[in-house]
């Protein structure tokens, strides 16, 4: 099905039942500090940039294959991914997660991806190359496009897009969202039948 619009999905929170971090560290045993991070940083308390990359230092003793086995078992919106696969030409997922980490979940998707980047040897992390910019990202995109995310680094994102959405279904959007949104949705069911009206 083709459409004249772009849709650009958050990752953590909007696809994915969970935010993926928290569950990361909860199985390794780091499970406050990066909770603690997370929420500051959904909240806009913590520039998301210097929030990722102390949650990456705290990660990158991990072995990079036990997270992605670990993130391929996270939850996801099944209708949401319904969605997406019924329009994965128009669909893309922007998140700032790690190429090495969601990688394998972004193929499973199975539509074009942005994300952070980071080097590996050995099986390990050794540094992050790159933090993705959503804004820029979305910038890049020309024509109609709608942007779904709640966190505060969907903020840049939701505020150059055509429609701007604040997805509040697994929790409440930041209130940078909020702001910038141009309608706000709470449920999995709703979110799929409003893109779906645009088609």
């Amino acid at each position: 099905m083709s459409t004249s619009w772009s849709f650009l999905f958050d990752l953590d929170g909007t696809i994915t039942q969970k935010e993926i971090l928290p569950i990361i560290a909860k199985e390794v045993g780091l499970y406050e500090e990066i909770q603690k991070l997370t929420e500051d940083t959904i909240k806009g308390v913590i520039p998301f940039h210097e929030s990722f990359l102390k949650r990456v230092e705290l990660l990158k003793e991990v072995p990079v294959k036990v997270v992605q086995d670990i993130v391929s078992n996270v939850p996801l919106n099944e209708k949401t991914l319904e969605f997406i696969e019924e329009n994965r030409d128009s669909c893309y997922v922007v998140t700032g997660n790690l190429d090495v980490w969601v990688g394998p979940l972004c193929n499973y998707i199975g539509v074009k991806s942005y994300t952070s980047r980071a080097e590996v040897e050995d099986g390990f992390i050794i540094r992050v190359t790159d933090v993705l910019e959503k804004g820029k990202i979305a910038r890049s995109f020309e024509g109609r496009f709608i942007a779904i995310g709640e966190g505060n680094n969907d903020a840049e994102m939701i505020k150059e897009a055509t429609i701007g959405l604040a997805y509040g279904g697994v929790h409440s959007p930041a209130n940078s969202v909020l702001a910038c949104a141009s309608h706000a949705i709470y449920e999995e069911e709703q979110l799929c039948r409003f893109l779906r009206q645009l088609l």
